[in-house]
């Protein structure tokens, strides 16, 4: 069994590196696609498109990506005799998992502006969602950071 898992290793991680792309662009976009929607008049027929693209984005992108990126990346975590195993890795895999955990918060915020927006009831101005755009961004290093250079 743990050979079949170290000759899937490779294909494991390939998987996670996509999926992780695919969340990641999400991510970034959708708190991009709120600062338009701000400037949109409710009700209005640009208003209604950001309703569908931002539903389209979360739903069909992001959850699948992000429940596949958990998925591999848990998945890799358990291969023994790798140096992601989690019996063998260092802090950077705590600290990696720490950094995870806020991008799933980040998601789980945007999933509820975008409930926000498609009921009308948003109340944030454009330049918030310029801040919280930047969240994913600084976590993504954090992660890639941590991956790469293994600082402990």
């Amino acid at each position: 069994m743990t050979e079949t898992l170290l000759v899937a290793y490779p294909w494991v991680k390939a998987l996670h590196v996509i999926a992780v792309i695919s969340w990641m662009a999400g991510l970034l976009y959708l708190p991009r696609l709120f600062v338009y929607h701000c400037e949109a008049p409710v009700g209005s027929a640009q208003s209604e498109t950001f309703k569908v693209m931002e539903d389209k984005l979360s739903r069909l992108i992001m959850r699948p990506a992000m429940i596949a990126t958990l998925v591999f990346g848990l998945v890799l975590i358990a291969i023994p005799g790798t140096p992601g195993h989690f019996v063998h890795a260092g802090s950077w895999l705590w600290l990696k998992l720490l950094l995870v955990a806020g991008l799933l918060v980040a998601h789980l915020f945007m999933t509820r502006w975008r409930d926000d927006f498609a009921n009308d009831r948003n109340q944030r101005p454009p330049r918030f969602f310029r801040i919280m755009n930047e969240v994913p961004t600084l976590l993504m290093v954090g992660i890639v950071l941590c991956v790469i250079v293994k600082p402990f």
